[in-house]
């Protein structure tokens, strides 16, 4: 059965979204950089997962990756021809520090500088992620974010660097997706340190938090003029019937999923439902962290990619619910559900349940198994009708009044897909992992027209 979308065939235009607006790809440095043992680097939690048989479903690493650690010049050059006015990147904190208490690595500095002056060079405003899940490895060892020690080390880490960029970066995203360092990395395992814990996830969920909130004042006082702000992962959340029992899910499932990380970041704590039903498994918070998680920011980044369908399952963890795939949804090859309208939905109630500021989609994107054909060209026009819809939901929510100020795509590059390692594709850019090679697939040559006009 097909489905007729009708925001296929609506005109849409960069201008339609005003002369101001961000247009990017984002990355990850773990899942392009390579380079693992050069510049300085020491090992990540994910350098160690890779190593642990049956981690990682193709048995692959990170070791190489994309070599952008040594092809970023051609990478900022490929950026650059889509049209793009902004770039969003992460650091390595392993490339930074090597030891607790060792002097920063000015190899690992100057990679990022040089990069940054890449980026500048081409016309593209530099978006810094400062964690994106590669905590070093030294720091795991000695507990990782369940150690209050690694929260200091965090702000110690965010002070370094952005004394070192800020001269040229104004804007900083403290952490990406807190909910999957936590979660997937401590919960159910399915992340590096893969662990398997619920007071274990919570605690490291919580001192993530409070490493943001101490994080800020420290990049606001190294930058002039910076805009600060953390990335969430974020779902709508549907009941999977009209059954009370559902509908109550979906309330408990939102509570945490979304408001855990909303609400604290707002002002409003953690929401009490899943507070009580943690029990003795809640997070310690110490005097003075929820004032430091709720400090302002400048921007809120929302990571998109699909909604969550909910049903009561009394053995469905601590909440008592489960995730459930309903039949009959388009859907990637990774069983994600397409649903921009969600994307709509869900800028518009951030902006008018928290009264956010700034909204930008920090990611947004699809996993499609996607090769070359015999004349080299990816024909990836799935991925192009993912970016199409969800832009045209963006700029749904902008005519509703929602301040969102911009968009990136992810991925730039097919990358290493953590778990799933290279077995799945995400970039607007094949890669051939055996020659390293780049090649512009249709939905890249498709965000390349729209950028371009």
């Amino acid at each position: 059965m097909t489905t007729s979308h009708p925001e296929l065939h609506a005109p849409l235009s960069r201008s339609d979204f005003g002369p101001d607006f961000q247009w990017g790809c984002s990355t990850s440095a773990f899942q392009i950089e390579g380079g693992a043992d050069e510049g300085g680097r020491v090992p990540s939690i994910w350098d160690t997962f890779c190593g642990t048989p049956g981690k990682i479903r193709d048995a692959s690493d990170g070791k190489l990756a994309c070599d952008h650690f040594h092809l970023w010049p051609q990478d900022m050059a490929l950026a650059q021809s889509l049209g793009l006015n902004a770039y969003r990147f992460s650091i390595s904190w392993p490339r930074i520090f090597s030891a607790r208490g060792a002097a920063p690595n000015e190899a690992g500095l100057a990679f990022y500088s040089d990069l940054v002056d890449g980026m500048l060079a081409r016309g593209m405003v530099p978006w810094v992620t400062l964690y994106h899940w590669d905590l070093p490895q030294y720091l795991q060892d000695e507990g990782g974010w369940t150690n209050r020690d690694t929260v200091a080390a965090f702000v110690e880490y965010a002070d370094v660097v952005t004394k070192r960029l800020g001269d040229r970066v104004k804007n900083w995203i403290t952490h990406n997706e807190p909910w999957c360092t936590a979660i997937h990395g401590n919960l159910d395992g399915m992340h590096a340190p893969g662990l398997k814990s619920v007071p274990t996830a919570l605690q490291v969920c919580h001192n993530v938090l409070v490493s943001h909130g101490l994080a800020v004042p420290v990049i606001r006082a190294n930058v002039a003029g910076a805009k600060v702000g953390i990335a969430l992962s974020l779902h709508p959340v549907q009941a999977a019937s009209d059954a009370a029992a559902d509908q109550e899910a979906v309330q408990r499932h939102d509570a945490f999923r979304n408001r855990w990380f909303l609400d604290a970041l707002h002002g409003r704590g953690y929401p009490q439902v899943p507070l009580t039903m943690l029990g003795a498994d809640a997070p310690r918070v110490e005097a003075g962290d929820m004032d430091a998680i709720a400090v302002a920011t400048d921007f809120l980044g929302v990571n998109y990619y699909f909604p969550e369908v909910v049903k009561h399952d009394p053995a469905g963890g601590f909440l008592h619910t489960s995730v459930v795939l309903p039949e009959g949804r388009q859907r990637t090859d990774f069983g994600w559900e397409v649903a921009p309208e969600g994307l709509t939905a869900l800028l518009t109630r951030i902006a008018t349940e928290y009264g956010a500021g700034d909204l930008y989609v920090t990611e947004n994107g699809s996993c499609y198994d996607d090769h070359p054909d015999a004349a080299g060209n990816v024909d990836d026009a799935a991925r192009r009708d993912y970016l199409v819809r969800h832009l045209h939901a963006v700029l749904a929510a902008r005519k509703q009044g929602v301040p969102v100020k911009g968009y990136f795509a992810w991925s730039l590059l097919d990358n290493f897909e953590w778990s799933e390692g290279y077995l799945r594709r995400f970039g607007l850019a094949y890669v051939d992992f055996d020659t390293q090679r780049r090649t512009l697939k249709t939905s890249g040559k498709w965000y390349q027209g729209f950028l371009r006009g």
